[in-house]
C-alpha cells in the first residue's frame, strides 16, 4: 500500500511540474493609452491576465459610472464593441478558444481561474467566493449593464464575452460566480455590457 501510495504521489508531482512548465508571465502595455497588462501563458495560447480597460468613444462604460471600478475590474462593452476593442496583435477570444482555457484548468473549475481576492466572501451560501488562481488568470467579477443602463453583480459575477455568435441574434459568453465553482456558457443579446479578456492573435 505505502508503494502504490508513493508511486500516486510522484505521478501527482509530475503533472504538477507539467502544468508549472508550460505557465508563463509577462506583461503588454497597450500603446494606445499606455496601459500595462500582466498575462499569462498555457501552451500556445497567451491571454491577458486582466480585464481590459481601454476606454472607447462609444460601447464601453465603467461599472456605475465610477472611475475606481473601471481600475479595479476593467471596463464593460457592448458585444459589438468587444470584438474590436482588443489592441493589435490581440483579439477577443471564441468560445472555443475558451473552451482550451478550461480544459487545461482540469475541466470546469472556476475556483482554479478566479483571483484570490476581490470577490464576495460574506454570504450565507458561500464563506469564501475568492479563488485559488492556480495558473494566474486571476479572473475578476467585474458584473454587467443591461441595455437600460442598470448595472448589477461587480463582486458576485465575471462574465466575459467571446467572439462567437449563438443563432445569429445572440452572443455567447462565459461566466463566474462567487458560489459556484465552475465556468458557465451563456447566451445574451448583444447590448449586454461585459468585461473582456484578450488572446493573442497567433497566426
Amino acid at each position: 500500500m505505502r508503494k502504490l501510495l508513493l508511486t500516486t504521489a510522484a505521478v501527482a508531482a509530475a503533472i504538477a511540474g507539467a502544468v508549472a512548465a508550460e505557465t508563463a508571465f509577462g506583461t503588454f502595455t497597450d500603446t494606445r493609452d499606455g496601459q500595462t497588462y500582466k498575462t499569462v501563458t498555457f501552451g500556445t495560447q497567451t491571454w491577458m491576465a486582466q480585464n481590459l480597460n481601454y476606454k472607447t468613444k462609444s460601447g464601453s462604460w465603467c461599472y456605475e459610472d465610477s472611475l475606481s471600478y473601471c481600475k479595479k475590474y476593467g471596463r464593460l462593452y457592448n458585444w459589438k464593441t468587444a470584438k474590436t476593442v482588443c489592441p493589435k496583435g490581440w483579439k477577443l477570444p471564441s468560445n472555443q478558444e475558451w473552451d482550451s482555457l478550461v480544459t487545461m484548468a482540469r475541466g470546469h473549475s472556476g475556483r482554479k481561474l478566479k483571483s484570490k481576492s476581490g470577490w464576495h466572501d460574506e454570504c450565507e451560501r458561500h464563506e469564501n467566493g475568492n479563488g485559488t488562481d492556480n495558473y494566474g488568470f486571476s479572473a475578476l467579477p467585474g458584473g454587467g449593464r443591461i441595455s437600460a443602463g442598470v448595472f448589477y453583480s461587480a463582486g458576485d459575477y465575471g462574465y466575459w464575452w467571446t467572439a462567437t455568435e449563438d443563432s445569429g441574434v445572440l452572443a455567447y459568453s462565459r461566466g463566474m460566480d462567487y458560489d459556484i465553482d465552475y465556468v458557465d456558457e451563456h447566451s445574451f443579446g448583444p447590448s449586454y455590457g461585459f468585461s473582456v479578456r484578450c488572446v493573442a492573435d497567433n497566426p
